[in-house]
């Protein structure tokens, strides 16, 4: 191929970030001119990276390939390839259904693309980072041993297999040396990490040794699991300053009855107690989970426990989603998806009108504090940051207006608080000229 171009389309979480831009690395050692999500990709090809966890992620994943399929046959690219989740599970499937598609590659073996093209997997491959200079998604482990009744996770990733220490200590510290301030700790069940080694948890140490490494100015912790939670590491985030006050840690329900249903191997009380023992073991600790509604076999009752849950344990961050059937799954096997989807739908409007009242109340009380906040990015007439409480992209943001002061992309400022919206704070820098 003459001009050697790749644009790589990336569907679904962090996670299926990081191994895109561990293939554009690779495709940069070789050459190749790299570029990610391009609104109107054209020269030679064009990798999908599919995400295949709900319906509508599924759906949107397709509905990327039959497009990138059109401009194939259109002449505006020369070949498509397929990567990901969706097709290491649906691969036969989409062969047959989307034959412009070249060759279909799953969730591990996406590196063989490079020497299908003739090219070699080069040693010198630099992970190519696609966000901000500054922060970077950092993957301790693959899979998943946990067998929830509702995910289809584990059948597509298999089981937890975690990455050697050595290996993401290299890692962070190269990051570091390219500029990466913020660390983004990311795995499927990031409290499993170490137990298939050597049956132990080793996320503490793991963490802490992170944050020893110099130039490592934030950590934060992403995707835990209630059940045998390891609660040293709550000592590591409170002790340690550079990591954040911050987990995220998926319920997705607080009845018993769903609970049971759901495979979670935890009942109500112990979920209310590991909440409560969370925020007394690391005061001002920012907490995101995820919620579902309409499994099956969700009562009315079932729900009403679930808005008594959110109201009570007022959650600094949530999202939610409704229940779609996932094929393969002891669910979708065992059960009948019996909420209909208007009641779906209306329960997760009415649990994320409740999270948005209290979202709003809990941005208002930052008001006249002043945070040390970093600066992602410039927006019109506003800077735009994030406090240790806010992961990228999906939590509420810092809008400090740029007519006050010249600030730069990627430093820490502080930042007094004035005003708060229903989804953002709005500040003053009160050390503009002297940035962290």
């Amino acid at each position: 191929m003459k001009n050697k171009t790749v644009d790589i389309i990336t569907m679904g979480c962090s996670k299926n970030l990081v191994d895109s831009e561990q293939l554009m690395g690779l495709f940069e050692a070789n050459g190749w001119h790299c570029t990610h999500d391009s609104d109107d990709p054209k020269g030679d090809i064009v990798v999908i990276n599919t995400c295949g966890f709900i319906a509508d992620a599924k759906q949107e994943s397709i509905n990327a390939i039959l497009e990138f399929a059109q401009a194939k046959d259109e002449g505006r690219i020369k070949a498509l390839y397929v990567m990901g989740c969706l097709s290491q599970r649906y691969e036969d499937e989409l062969k047959t259904e989307i034959p412009q598609v070249d060759k279909f590659y799953g969730k591990f073996n996406f590196r063989k693309l490079i020497s299908d093209l003739k090219e070699a997997e080069k040693a010198e491959a630099v992970r190519h980072i696609t966000t901000p200079s500054h922060y970077a998604y950092v993957k301790i482990s693959e899979g998943c041993d946990r067998h929830c009744a509702y995910c289809a996770i584990p059948i597509m990733t298999g089981k937890h297999v975690s990455r050697d220490k050595k290996d993401i200590l290299n890692e962070v510290k190269q990051l570091v040396a390219r500029g990466v301030r913020e660390f983004q700790i990311i795995a499927q069940e990031l409290t499993y990490y170490g137990v298939d080694i050597d049956g132990k948890r080793h996320i503490a140490d793991l963490i802490s040794d992170i944050a020893d490494i110099e130039g490592v100015d934030w950590v934060r912790l992403h995707y835990a699991y209630p059940n045998q939670f390891p609660f040293e590491l709550l000592d590591v985030i409170r002790e340690r300053p550079n990591v954040c006050n911050y987990l995220d840690i998926a319920l997705q329900h607080v009845s018993d009855n769903m609970l049971q249903r759901m495979h979670r191997h935890v009942t109500k009380q112990e979920t209310i107690d590991f909440i409560r023992r969370i925020r007394e073991a690391v005061p001002g600790i920012c907490l995101r989970t995820t919620l579902m509604v309409g499994f099956p076999g969700e009562t009315e009752e079932d729900f009403k426990e679930l808005l008594d849950f959110t109201k009570e344990m007022r959650f600094e961050r949530m999202g939610a989603f409704a229940y779609s059937e996932e094929d393969g799954t002891y669910s979708a096997i065992h059960y009948e998806d019996d909420v209909p989807a208007d009641v779906k739908q209306a329960r997760l409007d009415q649990l994320m009108a409740l999270q948005q009242k209290i979202s709003t109340d809990i941005l208002a009380q930052k008001v006249g504090t002043t945070q040390r906040v970093i600066i992602d990015r410039r927006e019109g007439d506003y800077y735009i940051g994030r406090t240790e409480y806010s992961s990228p992209e999906v939590d509420p943001e810092v809008l400090i207006n740029a007519s006050d002061a010249e600030l730069q992309t990627g430093r820490f400022y502080q930042v007094e608080i004035y005003d708060s919206s229903e989804f953002d704070l709005f500040g003053k820098c009160v050390n503009p000229e002297s940035p962290e």
